[in-house]
């Protein structure tokens, strides 16, 4: 059972080609009650907008929303550089960010735009320290760290945040895990197509295992699950499919007994009716269910 309020997000699309939909699903999401927008952040791909330039225009269109980068690059955004810009969003649109990093899964992406060609050691290595930089800039304070990723010579970080940015880091193998346990105050986890539901125990555990090491509860750890599929009869969509009921039944059982407070839809198709059925019939049935 979470110990976190229950929260719902749609994920939008950051293809230029549907950017326009994109925006029309953003205020119907807002208007429908959901909790989060997120972003996905491949820049790289050419088709793509920059995902933090298009959370702050969407941000000017809407009232009441969170937005969630799911997630940013931190090997193409540096965590001092993306705690400034996580601090400025914050006071301009009232705290409505959470920020999903992650260490950069696509070297060959970062590499093409300039970064560093790092093997998977080096970029958990670099994760961790990253956010041993990101949580103090975030919270105002001097930043210093040298270390064997990352050299911060030494940093006024500010303006201080009137409401705190949660860091939530996007992990899969063993040792991003433990790094979320031991510094995040959240765990994104990738689609359900790519961490499936038996195997979200096992990974649970480490960060658990992770946060006590390091002194910290558990609990306080926000948990996101990233669900793509349709609601619906639907033939080889991928994820999640079937009617509102069933649904809303997986979605309890995922919350009631794999620990998730927070989910993340991604519709495959169709995305105005989704939402509408996700926001409309989805979410208030998981919520009843949850709260027997």
């Amino acid at each position: 059972m979470p110990k976190n309020p229950l929260r719902f997000g749609l994920s939008l699309d950051p293809d230029v080609a549907h950017a326009n939909d994109s925006a029309r699903l953003a205020s119907a999401a807002e208007e429908a009650g959901l909790d989060y927008l997120a972003v996905q952040d491949h820049p790289y791909q050419a088709g793509h907008l920059d995902s933090w330039t298009w959370l702050t225009h969407l941000a000017g269109q809407t009232r009441r929303i969170g937005f969630m980068t799911d997630v940013a690059d931190m090997q193409l955004r540096p965590p001092a550089m993306l705690a400034k810009a996580a601090l400025t969003f914050n006071r301009l649109h009232h705290g409505r960010l959470a920020l999903g990093v992650g260490g950069g899964a696509f070297a060959d992406g970062i590499a093409a735009m300039g970064g560093t060609r790092r093997g998977n050691r080096d970029m958990v290595t670099y994760t961790e320290e990253a956010l041993q930089v990101l949580q103090p800039a975030l919270a105002g304070d001097f930043v210093r760290l040298h270390g064997a990723q990352h050299r911060i010579e030494g940093y006024q970080a500010g303006p201080a945040a009137a409401v705190p940015v949660p860091v939530w880091l996007g992990a899969q193998g063993p040792r991003m895990l433990a790094v979320t346990g031991g510094y995040a105050d959240g765990w994104i986890s990738p689609l359900n197509i790519y961490v499936k539901p038996d195997e979200v125990p096992a990974k649970q555990k480490i960060i658990d295992e992770a946060a006590r090491a390091a002194g910290r509860d558990p609990a306080t750890i926000r948990r996101v699950y990233n669900v793509i599929g349709m609601i619906g009869p639907a033939r080889g969509v991928p994820g999640l499919s079937g009617g509102v009921e069933q649904w809303a039944d997986t979605l309890a059982d995922w919350s009631t007994r794999l620990g998730f407070d927070t989910f993340i839809f991604w519709p495959v198709a169709e995305s105005q009716s989704q939402l509408e059925l996700f926001a409309g019939e989805v979410v208030p049935a998981v919520r009843e269910r949850v709260a027997r």
